[in-house]
């Protein structure tokens, strides 16, 4: 441990600062006594120091007082409470202030050493954050359909324009012909000539349908009586089962 590591210790009681004195003088500490929060602050104004004890309960100024002061001027120099009369509150309140530890009495040698050397270890690196990951890139979106139908619509255009062209002349003829057609049948002379021709067909083609019933007549007979056939032993089977 490299010399001119400098203790502020700041407790009332002489014995105190006498104790650390004598326990850290021969390991390469030099320890500095403050009766009270005042004597600390301008002993703390005046030098710097590496690690400050303060004890709890002092007249004046408490302990966690102190450590409020010293850690709101400079909140790199750790500071440790020591006391016999510690409480979850204090604890508390000293943790938000961010005190390093909370030692209680009565201290013993190796207490006060292993609380030195523990407030004096460097406070660990956090860890560097991971470098961002970069952004994917996104995979090329395929052709959309709605270009394909334009781009096959804009190559289809001529011939469909074509098709117009050639067909325009039969629709208007169609056109045409359907007026033409439904004044004619306006005309009742036309109503009756379309009437006549009706009846002179079916009295013509009644004798030809007559003849193919008469033409179909056996065959419709004949495939009944086998059809009738073919379902008498299914059913004679059925019965017998």
């Amino acid at each position: 441990m490299s010399a001119l590591r400098k203790v502020l210790v700041v407790d009332d009681d002489p014995v105190v600062g006498k104790s650390f004195n004598r326990v850290l003088s021969g390991k390469g500490y030099i320890v500095v006594t403050a009766e009270d929060g005042y004597d600390a602050l301008q002993k703390l104004q005046a030098e710097t120091y590496d690690v400050v004890f303060t004890d709890l309960r002092m007249p004046g100024m408490n302990g966690l007082e102190v450590a409020e002061r010293v850690k709101a001027r400079q909140p790199w120099t750790p500071v440790v409470i020591v006391t016999g009369y510690g409480s979850q509150t204090s604890e508390e309140r000293a943790r938000a202030a961010g005190v390093s530890e909370f030692l209680h009495k009565p201290l013993s040698p190796e207490m006060i050493e292993a609380s030195t050397a523990k407030a004096l270890q460097p406070a660990p690196v956090a860890p560097a954050a991971a470098p961002a990951a970069s952004p994917a890139v996104p995979a090329e979106a395929p052709p959309q359909r709605g270009t394909f139908v334009n781009m096959l619509l804009f190559l289809s255009a001529p011939f469909v324009g074509l098709l117009y062209a050639v067909l325009l002349p039969f629709v208007g003829l169609g056109m045409l012909a359907w007026i033409g057609g439904k004044a004619a049948l306006a005309s009742p002379r036309v109503r009756e000539g379309l009437a006549f021709a009706g009846f002179m067909l079916r009295l013509f083609g009644a004798p030809f349908v007559g003849l193919g019933y008469v033409i179909a007549y056996p065959f419709v007979g004949l495939a009944m009586l086998v059809w009738t056939g073919a379902r008498a032993p299914a059913g004679a089977a059925a019965a017998k089962s």
